[in-house]
């Protein structure tokens, strides 16, 4: 702590500081410069930093003393302050401090041809969304209106329109996206996202495929979600399973939340997922309803929906999964059907409509026999099932070859 640092071990810890930030400049030495920018990482060396600046109180002084470190002054004496509020706990300070910095640093990183200092960058942009998210947190505890993150999302987007050109910097704009992407996520603004990926989906400048495969990632992962948000099913499967197949296996948490959306997805269109997948994972809230599902069982599936609903709605997936009912009552229908098979073949394709409703009484689901009949008009429409109804004997007369269409991986008719 700075009451165990004497004046001259500041004025040292200050001045190697400024020395290494000049150096590493010079020398266009990235992976240094990222670290000498980082607040969060709160890594001993960053809070020794802090510690001195608090003690010595005059760091400006020192930055326009000479000449190698007054050239970089805008970008360093906000990050100096930054750095202080931040060791002290003053959060809001330390964004508005840092934010300054930031808008320095684009400026020079506008100037710098070649893309050395990407990493750098990324850096920025990462502790720029990490202390709005922080700075809101404390602004909210106080009583005051949360706005540093929308501040965040509009600095990240300068930040996409500097690297939005033709030249080597490009590659970084992905990752600028993701940030973004997290920004609108946590703000409720998803629908902010739609000018940015257009960017990145139409503009010729791009090739996807030049991208880091974790930026790749990420981006499928946002977009995956948003498409599950549309309901545009076969593209959040696209999306989302591109996500698994390029994400590091040895990341079992990131493909933990990716599995989190394209489970449900999958479901939706009639792909059931292995057991041990579920348990691998720790996706145990799915479990009931991939049972629900093999079984036929609506009433275990409107209790896993029930059970954890809250974590269903946080996830956006609640929707989606509600929709499933259809195919369960597919399923059950089957049942039937391959009950009645086997005990009278000649019969099996013409289904009592009475026998549903005595099937979900078994399952202490009480309907009668129009509420049954809806049901079973739906499912012939999606063409969950194929046949018609005799509705004068209540029954419903299934075809004869292939009377329960599988989804194969596309969705239900709407």
């Amino acid at each position: 702590m700075a009451s165990y640092m004497s004046m001259g071990e500041a004025h040292r810890r200050i001045t190697d500081y400024l020395n290494r930030l000049n150096d590493v400049i010079s020398y266009q030495d990235g992976t240094s410069l990222k670290q000498l920018l980082s607040l969060s990482s709160e890594s001993p060396s960053f809070l020794a930093l802090a510690d001195a600046l608090n003690l010595f109180q005059d760091a400006n002084r020192l930055i326009k003393q000479a000449d190698k470190y007054s050239q970089y002054a805008e970008i360093v004496a906000p990050l100096f302050r930054a750095m202080q509020s931040y060791r002290v706990g003053h959060l809001v300070e330390s964004y508005q401090a840092f934010e300054k910095s930031a808008n320095a640093f684009i400026q020079e990183f506008r100037n710098w041809e070649s893309a050395w200092a990407l990493e750098a960058l990324y850096v920025v942009v990462y502790e720029i969304r990490i202390l709005a998210e922080k700075a809101d947190r404390e602004l909210a505890s106080n009583g005051k209106t949360p706005e540093k993150l929308k501040a965040a999302g509009s600095f990240l987007m300068k930040v996409f329109g500097v690297l939005a050109g033709k030249g080597p910097k490009r590659v970084g704009a992905l990752y600028v996206t993701c940030q973004l992407f997290k920004v609108y996520f946590k703000l409720g603004t998803v629908h902010l996202c739609r000018s940015v990926i257009r960017s990145i989906e139409t503009a010729r400048i791009f090739d996807f495929e030049e991208f880091p495969v974790r930026d790749k990632v990420t981006y499928m992962y946002y977009t995956g979600r948003l498409e599950v948000l549309n309901e545009n099913f076969p593209a959040a499967d696209h999306k989302l399973s591109y996500a698994l197949k390029h994400c590091d296996p040895q990341s079992e948490a990131n493909i933990r939340m990716i599995l989190k959306y394209l489970v449900p997805v999958k479901l939706s269109i009639g792909i059931i997922p292995k057991k041990s997948l579920l348990e691998k994972y720790n996706l145990v809230e799915y479990s009931d309803i991939v049972l629900a599902m093999k079984r036929g069982d609506l009433r275990l599936l409107r209790h896993a929906l029930e059970e954890h609903e809250d974590r269903f709605l946080r996830s956006g997936v609640y929707l989606v999964l509600e929709k499933l009912e259809l195919q369960v009552y597919q399923r059950l229908v089957k049942k039937i059907y391959i009950i009645q098979k086997q005990k009278d073949p000649s019969k099996a394709h013409q289904i009592k409509l009475e026998m549903i409703v005595k099937a979900l009484k078994w399952l202490e689901m009480e309907m009668d026999l129009d509420e049954v009949e809806c049901i079973m008009s739906i499912l012939i429409y999606k063409n969950l099932v194929k046949g018609y109804f005799a509705h004068k004997s209540k029954v419903a007369v299934l075809s004869k070859q292939d009377p329960f269409p599988k989804l194969n991986g596309k969705p239900i008719n709407s």
